[in-house]
């Protein structure tokens, strides 16, 4: 899908050559595609800042709508549709920073610069997301028309399809949202606000917030006179009450105001050129130990939970002045069919990274499975460069495809090997890219196996690739045990992740965490319900809700790295200014999700599907629609030669329509993709046979000669040619049409079918 997606972008921008913009243009006309560049297109046209395009199935409407040219006619029709960039006449960003997550706001101007004035086309919108981002909702405005996201339950929206087609939208990729505005006339300017919520990334103290903000120089518009405005809000609330340290920034923003915990900066500026980079801010939160604080907040009125609010944070601090405990580590790895290729040499130069930072007094062993399960070695192995060396070379030998995936052999044989650790962390790294239909019966046995595996159980950190593996039992099976989960929906950034989840979860600094006045509470919720453990490289961030009364001093209690004991007082404050509904909500839909498929319970979809429809966060039990409202023009009126428009003093009618989208949800995994062995990815669609790629190339080869040359060369070139030569070239494109049309013909008559 992206890499269709980022073919039709560089026809649209063919396409674009033919429009004639005068001689005051602020910027040159589309570059095309080099040979040399062809190769990496698929990432070059892909958005890299929130984008419109416009939809063109049918070259020849393409023109300037103020300034229409000559342009020879186009036969033929682009299949599928190019998708030419719109150029952008303002963007306003608004950034707002809680805890570890962003709320993000972006509010443009484009304007449908190459559709001549008297045709239509769709938009469509795309919206790159950030780091495990959600989005939240999207308004267009045009005139007499707007469209606004909304969710609904997934009951309405199976109702609404009976009636109505879903239209294309969701995810390009898992970080790109697209939406289509249907028939927009040429030169028509459109208002769009977008807004999702992302997570800050953290590392050594700082937290990091980076926005997709890098404008191709192609939307700029073209003319000159046109001003550009660029603006970028942002404000930061660490929570904390202590001081807060900017560390970087992409742009030249200027400090409004600034308070314990909190900043605000504001950037305003005319440019000839939007911006070309990302926008990227950097902060820390000054501490040097564990440190960490409780937020309260009473339910809003709207809340469709109406029992109070209540968060905690830990912060894992710079420096850790106590002895790390060993680590006894198995990394358990399916080598199913669909693993083979990239996928399984990527998870191999990842363990074999963790490896090599592993400490001599840990030990480690790695287990394979398929239908079979095979170990490196029967126990576990002390970390020493010839261990290390053995398993990386047993690991060339070993990750050989087989079929199969049987789960729970695997995970028993990992949990009895780390049954009887003694003064060290057990941990279990389990990759899969598959579903099994035995998977609520793998987290019970693992539940009571882990209940009778001692003070400090083996932790489960789970790793699932790809949209065919059931990642809200992989979310779960990490839960029961206090452990990370990881995922990747398509192969491109497998060994990235994957080093990610390694490095989090061997860098635990704080284990069994428990907050001491919660069991005091008349009624309690926590998500997750098991409390994860505290790594150096992440802050913890728990959510819950509560009934009763919170006693003014609290604390959070746990082991450190060598099992001694450790509290900490948590700073108690009322978070008036902070949405903690919103910015935990996907964390929680997501948490609840996978309780509601473990235990098959109506009343957690429920609550999923009310607080998805409150906080905006779509979720598997929600649908996305559009909702179109169109202003019914106003009856004009005759009085003596003058018109005038009958308004009788009410407000002009509006028709609604309601647009259903293509489901987006990542559903419960796929066995049958599974048991067939289909490679991880996201999107993927099936390959185009002989004779659609035939009708493809035949009706859109008239377009392909087009792009290749201008419209004045095509002019002096038919002046040229004598007469015989026209009749035999009129009679090739006629052959050409009427194979297109004979295919068409065949599909309408035989259904489809060969």
């Amino acid at each position: 899908m992206a890499e269709d997606f980022a073919r039709a972008v560089d026809d649209g921008l063919k396409l674009a050559k033919r429009i004639y913009f005068g001689h005051d243009r602020a910027v040159a006309a589309p570059r095309l595609t080099a040979p040399m560049e062809r190769s990496s297109t698929s990432q070059a046209h892909l958005p890299s800042a929130p984008m419109v395009y416009a939809v063109i199935p049918d070259p020849g409407i393409v023109d300037n709508p103020d300034l229409p040219s000559y342009q020879p006619h186009v036969h033929g029709r682009c299949d599928p549709p190019a998708l030419i960039p719109l150029q952008m006449n303002a963007i306003e960003l608004h950034v707002d920073c809680y805890l570890d997550t962003a709320l993000v706001t972006a509010t443009g101007s484009w304007r449908v610069h190459c559709v001549m004035g008297s045709k239509r086309c769709d938009c469509r919108i795309a919206i790159p997301i950030g780091d495990q981002g959600s989005i939240l909702g999207v308004e267009v405005e045009i005139p007499r028309k707007s469209y606004t996201t909304q969710l609904i339950t997934a009951q309405d929206g199976t109702e609404l399809e009976k009636t109505a087609q879903p239209q294309s939208g969701g995810f390009l990729k898992p970080n790109i949202f697209t939406l289509t505005v249907p028939q927009v006339d040429g030169g028509t300017n459109l208002s769009i606000k977008m807004t999702w919520s992302q997570k800050l990334t953290y590392n050594e103290g700082q937290f990091f917030l980076d926005i997709p903000f890098n404008f191709p120089e192609y939307v700029t518009p073209a003319v000159k006179k046109i001003s550009k405005r660029e603006k970028i809000y942002l404000s930061v609330n660490a929570g904390t009450g202590t001081e807060v340290l900017c560390k970087g920034c992409s742009h030249p923003l200027k400090e409004k105001m600034r308070n314990a915990g909190k900043l605000r900066f504001a950037y305003e500026a005319d440019v000839l050129k939007w911006s070309n980079t990302d926008f990227s801010f950097s902060y820390t939160v000054s501490s040097s130990n564990i440190v960490g604080g409780l937020f309260l907040q009473s339910a809003s009125v709207q809340d469709v939970d109406q029992r109070d609010i209540f968060s905690f944070y830990l912060f894992p601090g710079k420096q850790q002045s106590t002895k790390s405990a060993k680590r006894e580590v198995v990394f358990i790895v399916d080598i199913s069919k669909s693993m083979a290729g990239k996928p399984l040499e990527d998870v191999k130069n990842a363990i074999s990274t963790a490896l090599s930072k592993l400490n001599p007094e840990d030990s480690f062993n790695i287990i394979t499975f398929s239908d079979d399960t095979s170990l490196f070695s029967t126990s576990m192995e002390a970390v020493t460069s010839d261990a290390v060396e053995r398993g990386i070379e047993w690991m060339n030998k070993s990750f050989v495809v087989a079929d199969g995936t049987n789960m729970l052999p695997p995970l028993e044989k990992a949990v009895e090997m780390l049954s009887n650790t003694r003064g060290s962390v057990p941990m279990i790294f389990f990759l899969t890219d598959g579903s099994v239909e035995d998977e609520r019966h793998i987290c019970n046995v693992m539940k009571k196996r882990l209940a009778n595996a001692g003070s400090v159980w083996p932790r489960i950190h789970t790793f699932g690739l790809g949209v065919f593996c059931n990642h809200y039992f992989l979310q779960m099976l990490a839960n029961i045990s206090r452990g990370q989960h990881e995922s990747v929906y398509n192969t491109d950034h497998i060994e990235e992740r994957l080093d990610k989840l390694f490095i989090r979860a061997l860098s635990t600094v704080l284990l069994n965490i428990t907050i001491e006045p919660l069991q005091n509470l008349d009624e309690v919720e926590v998500y997750p319900s098991n409390i994860p453990d505290l790594t150096s490289s992440s802050p913890l961030m728990v959510y819950g809700r509560y009934r009763g009364k919170f006693p003014e001093s609290v604390k959070a209690n746990g082991l450190l790295g060598d099992l001694s004991s450790f509290s900490v007082d948590l700073t108690v404050q009322s978070a008036k200014d902070m949405p903690l509904d919103k910015v935990f909500a996907k964390n929680v839909i997501d948490l609840l999700t996978a309780e509601a498929w473990f235990s098959e319970d109506n009343q957690p979809k429920e609550k999923i599907t009310r607080l998805s429809i409150q906080t905006g966060v779509p979720s598997e039990y929600t649908r996305m629609i559009q909702l179109e409202n169109t202003e019914e023009a106003s009856k004009p009126i005759n009085t003596g030669g003058k018109k005038k428009t009958e308004t009788n003093g009410e407000k002009q009618k509006v028709i609604s329509r309601t647009i259903p989208l293509q489901n987006f949800g990542i559903g419960f995994g796929d066995t049958t993709a599974t048991k067939e062995n289909v490679p991880p990815g996201f999107g993927e669609a099936r390959a185009p046979d002989a004779a659609e790629k035939f009708v493809k190339a035949a009706s859109s080869c008239c377009v392909s000669l087009c792009n290749k040359c201008c419209c004045m060369c095509c002019v002096q070139c038919c002046t040229k040619l004598n007469d015989q030569c026209v009749i035999v070239f009129t009679q090739l494109f006629t052959a050409i049409a009427c194979i297109a049309c004979f295919e068409c013909c065949s599909h309408v008559c035989c259904g489809g079918d060969d």
